[in-house]
């Protein structure tokens, strides 16, 4: 074979392999609008809301005859969708890696969540349990997804550029939740101008994070494509726990892979709780209004942008890990000084969300562009699941944490101040993580700097 074929086919795959990560960014910028518009700014003080009108005398609502303070509804349901994506996320992960068909998985877990964030329109009045259930179906859906996704990162960029691509993707990601949540905006502020009430424009707002999502899922769907990594395509794949399981067993020969995974666990559950509870701290405890908290979530997702090419900069200089664990520290003061916030300070609460995007995007994709080399080739979509258990699915602690600090106090700053153990402890475990040796253990070659 000649020089120049080879060359020119060294130049195809590279062409074909930019276009698969050009696609794969775009399901960042799909979904990220449902973490940001709908999880993070309107269907926590929105449900909570509907929650307080269908509750008693006393505050409390009763689902399943349960009594729970209508306050700790949103957290409660947050936490309830979690420990469903326990039992769906490792069926899509090894069915995916067992017949090489991500597409149709992703396809179909990005659609169903799309549709239950779209029907979200129709949560009024006190329709709480109708809310509560919609966000179970779309948190479920979106970490299902998520691992699929997740799991093409191995396969399309090769180790020396996957701080990059990672940290690209993430910033694709609060790219879209700024340009929508700058519609969200003028929407709300101007609804008696658009002739709609201001419940009606929260539910418009959610509703077209929905669309959003299933239109933009389009192009992942068309330019990433499948490939069959491990023979045994035929068979079936385990139910929930006995499939985690049998993930683990097979982790039990990377302990290192397993360590790294339980410090994500830890820290990044603070990071989803901060995420998915801020708009409730600040509308509940601070006393801020809707405007506000968009504003505030606007500023997080512009700096975000910045905040995750910056740090993929820094992982270049100082590697991932240093980087991740810089990011823990600023996590930890970041909610000490929200502790402290005094109520009705739009700025400060301004200070706060800056400081919360600069690191945010950075300790997610540093997070998941260093697990990408932990993961042995052909098991992607199987170990990625157990990260997603880890980035999403097991992030049930924090939340529910919160809800019962928030029960048995009445106070959201205790609920707030408690997060900062999620950090401390996942530093902790992450700084005694050999990261060299545990890439060398997955069979993968080390990078220069990591």
């Amino acid at each position: 074979m000649g020089t120049d074929t080879v060359r020119a086919r060294a130049t195809d795959e590279v062409a074909e392999r930019r276009r698969e990560q050009h696609g794969w960014y775009f399901y960042d910028w799909a979904c990220s609008v449902y973490s940001t518009s709908v999880l993070t700014v309107f269907l926590g003080p929105y449900l909570t809301s509907v929650a307080k009108h269908a509750a008693d005398a006393d505050g409390f609502v009763h689902p399943l005859g349960i009594p729970i303070r209508a306050g700790s509804f949103f957290a409660y349901s947050v936490s309830a969708s979690v420990i469903l994506s326990i039992f769906v996320m490792p069926m899509a992960g090894a069915a995916a890696d067992r017949t090489g068909r991500k597409k149709p998985l992703l396809a179909a877990s990005a659609y169903l969540g799309a549709a239950a964030t779209t029907g979200m329109f129709f949560l009024d009045g006190d329709r709480y349990l109708l809310g509560g259930l919609l966000l179970v179906v779309a948190n479920a859906s979106v970490a299902v997804s998520m691992v699929l996704y997740n799991s093409y990162l191995p396969q399309i960029a090769p180790p020396e550029e996957r701080d990059a691509v990672s940290s690209r993707g993430w910033a694709f990601g609060y790219a879209a939740g700024s340009l929508v949540l700058i519609g969200n905006l003028v929407l709300f502020t101007a609804h008696d101008s658009f002739g709609v009430s201001e419940s009606t424009a929260v539910r418009i707002c959610l509703a077209s994070a929905g669309i959003w999502w299933g239109a933009f899922t389009l192009v992942p769907l068309k330019r990433l494509r499948d490939r069959r990594t491990t023979p045994g395509g035929g068979r079936a794949p385990a139910h929930g726990w006995r499939q985690l399981a049998a993930t683990v067993r097979d982790m039990r020969g990377k302990p290192l892979t397993l360590s790294f995974l339980l410090a994500y666990l830890v820290y990044n559950d603070g990071i989803q709780t901060v995420i998915s509870q801020a708009s409730v701290y600040g509308s509940e405890e601070l006393g801020l209004s809707q405007s506000t908290l968009i504003v505030a979530v606007l500023l997080v997702q512009v700096l975000a942008v910045g905040g995750a090419l910056g740090m993929g900069r820094l992982a270049r200089t100082y590697g991932a890990k240093r980087t991740i664990l810089g990011s823990l520290v600023a996590w930890t003061v970041t909610l000490a000084a929200g502790y402290l916030l005094p109520a009705g300070a739009p700025v400060w609460f301004f200070v706060l969300a800056a400081g919360i995007g600069l690191v945010l995007g950075g300790s997610q994709a540093l997070s998941r562009s260093l697990f990408s080399h932990l993961v042995p080739s052909g098991k992607e979509a199987e170990y990625f699941s157990a990260y997603e258990m880890s980035d999403r699915g097991m992030s049930w602690l924090g939340p529910l944490l919160f809800g019962l600090t928030y029960q048995l106090t009445g106070s959201y700053r205790d609920a707030i101040i408690s997060l900062v153990a999620f950090f401390v402890i996942g530093f902790a475990l992450l700084a005694r993580v050999p990261v060299r040796q545990a890439i060398r253990d997955a069979g993968n070659p080390v990078p220069d700097r990591i």
